[in-house]
């Protein structure tokens, strides 16, 4: 059908002519969808220079051009995420879903959200609408897994990793939250992790990367009159809980030994990353930049000893690593297990972390260090304890850990707890308890073992706003549980003998589980490692029975702690250093034994 001329009768029915009706509100409306567009395409050039507070303003115009424009509400809302403005952004994404109700991105962009709040159920079924919108779109199965995981639906979690793996084989990040699943908890570990910890590399690296990578040698000048290059790669140079312990480690790296290189793989910054980047020599943003281009990078960098704090967990560059980008590549600090990369040379651990008979566990040489292999900073901005025991006789016993840690061993474990002290409660603290669905679930699996909801307390990080508050809400707790068949107590662990509160753990069969043995053995208390769940309950038992005990332990416990190896930064520097040098000498050795063959 032929447009009508200006002079013909408007096709509308008006009895105008179509100069005088139509065409005119045609022209205006086309005129409008060209300046909406030049906005919006601005705001996306100015997103991608990271311009954010501009990108914003230009969305915000062309929506106020056309009111109902939902793709401008959907990138709007991916600017305020970026700023951390989850609020905003959520508001933002549903009035996209008002005006476009079967937009995919706006679920999942709407999802992504929540999940950053602790609203769990929410976000679960906005990446469930998204997945059935988009059946083929990976990354929504792998966050519905990621939402399930933190409320305890493991199993659910499993399977969404495993769908989005089936669409997307080569899904590094997907493969390695399965990893993390299948690593941190006992009822997996053995059957799942160690097979599919091998598959990684095969999965997600090209099969002409690995060949190249076999081929791959370096040239290094002897370290006589030159200091050794280290490079740290990790995606936790920020509030994380890895900060807490790099951070004083890079401040005693001894710069007359060690030229110090942070390779940083995370698109935010706050006040830790400002820190850290100030304790280092070379600060190297890595965020989206391709694997094979990084390890082309750290190479022209020179580095001699390249260290991955990461492992299978979030933001980690394992590609990087798997194909091999230093003469030397080591394990340190921050995942509970093998990485299984046939480019990892060690694992760094220590004799109560990683005794030899964990040595089957891994892929890597295990490196045992001469002392607790890690080292806490001690909170000197942290409040004073403040403890006192109930004149009643009232306790608490529990944990701030997060719920992935909490598995169904640990409830039963702590059941038998409360079953032995009628007057304890059981306390426990953490920001997946932001989740009504979660408190709901840990209700019912005590009230399973015969404990009742009035001898439980649950807090969520609305309970403690600020950092002091947290840390403060440890008086309430007179002993802290280490959690049993997952991953033990790292900071958390830290955090509550900081501020008094004696911790009781089992010392488990494998490294995940051994982390809190090894900083009580540090600290000079191995008189609280369990080695039975009998003898688990037996301890709390008899520490709870112990007041006169505890009230000294409060009082004398921090300073201890100062004065531990748990808090000798100066003396983990040190030898993690002599680690390096000598790790770094045997590779030349090596070397130069092949360069004469």
């Amino acid at each position: 059908m032929s447009k009508p001329g200006r002079n013909d009768p408007c096709p509308c029915g008006s009895g105008k002519k179509y100069k005088q009706c139509c065409q005119q509100r045609e022209a205006s409306a086309a005129s409008i969808r060209q300046s909406r567009a030049m906005h919006f395409n601005r705001g996306n050039s100015l997103r991608e220079a990271n311009r954010l507070d501009e990108a914003a303003e230009s969305y915000r115009e062309a929506l106020v051009l056309d009111p109902g424009f939902a793709d401008g509400y959907v990138n709007l809302g991916n600017v305020l995420y970026e700023q951390g403005k989850l609020d905003e952004a959520t508001e933002n994404y549903r009035k996209a879903l008002l005006h476009k109700p079967d937009s995919a991105q706006a679920h999942y962009n709407l999802g992504n959200a929540l999940f950053e709040q602790d609203k769990l159920g929410e976000a679960a079924e906005c990446y469930r609408r998204t997945a059935a919108l988009r059946p083929d779109f990976p990354d929504a199965h792998n966050n519905l897994g990621l939402a399930l995981q933190k409320q305890g639906d493991l199993n659910g979690a499993i399977t969404c990793y495993q769908k989005a793996l089936a669409l997307k084989p080569d899904y590094a990040e997907a493969y390695s939250n399965l990893l993390l699943l299948y690593g941190s908890h006992d009822s997996f570990y053995a059957e799942k992790y160690l097979a599919a910890a091998r598959g990684w590399e095969r999965a997600c690296v090209p099969a002409s990367e690995r060949q190249a990578t076999r081929a791959r040698t370096f040239k290094r000048l002897p370290l006589a009159g030159r200091r050794l290059r280290v490079g740290y790669v990790s995606g936790d140079f920020r509030q994380h809980a890895v900060s807490y312990f790099v951070e004083q480690l890079f401040a005693c790296h001894d710069k007359t030994r060690i030229e110090l290189f942070a390779y940083s793989n995370h698109g935010q910054r706050d006040a830790v990353t400002e820190r850290l980047q100030s304790l280092v020599e070379h600060w190297v943003p890595v965020f989206n930049i391709p694997d094979a281009a990084l390890r082309e990078r750290i190479e022209a960098d020179g580095i001699d000893v390249l260290v991955d704090l990461s492992g299978h967990s979030a933001y980690n560059r394992l590609g990087v690593f798997a194909r091999r980008a230093a003469p030397v590549q080591v394990f340190y600090l921050g995942f509970m297990a093998s990485t299984w990369l046939t480019g990892m040379d060690y694992w760094i651990g220590d004799k109560v972390l990683t005794p030899p008979e964990t040595d089957s566990h891994f892929s890597e040489r295990v490196w045992r260090l001469p002392r607790v292999s890690v080292c806490y900073g001690g909170k000197t901005d942290a409040p004073l304890p403040g403890w006192q025991a109930d004149p009643e006789g009232a306790v608490r016993v529990g944990s701030f850990n997060n719920l992935l840690k909490l598995t169904p061993a640990t409830f039963a474990l702590w059941a038998e707890v409360l079953h032995a002290l009628p007057e304890a409660k059981l306390l426990l603290k953490t920001r997946e308890l932001s989740d009504p669905g979660n408190r709901r679930r840990i209700l019912d699996e005590m009230a399973g073992h015969g404990i009742s909801a009035d001898r439980i307390e649950l807090a969520g990080s609305n309970a403690t706003p600020e950092w002091r508050d947290h840390m403060a809400y440890y008086d309430r707790l007179d002993i802290a549980l280490d959690p049993v068949g997952s991953w033990g107590g790292n900071t958390t662990t830290c955090d509550a003998l900081w501020m008094g509160v004696p911790v009781i753990t089992l010392e488990g069969d494998r490294t995940a589980s051994r982390m809190t043995a090894s900083m009580l053995d540090a600290l000079g208390h191995p008189e609280w490692v369990a080695r039975s769940e009998e003898e688990y309950v037996e301890k709390v038992v008899a520490l709870v029975r112990d007041v006169a005990g505890r009230k000294s332990l409060r009082q004398h416990q921090r300073q201890r702690i100062a004065e531990s190896p748990l808090c000798d930064a100066r003396g983990l520097a040190a030898s993690l250093e002599e680690a390096y040098f000598e790790m770094f000498e045997r590779w030349q050795k090596k070397e130069h034994g092949r360069s004469h063959a």
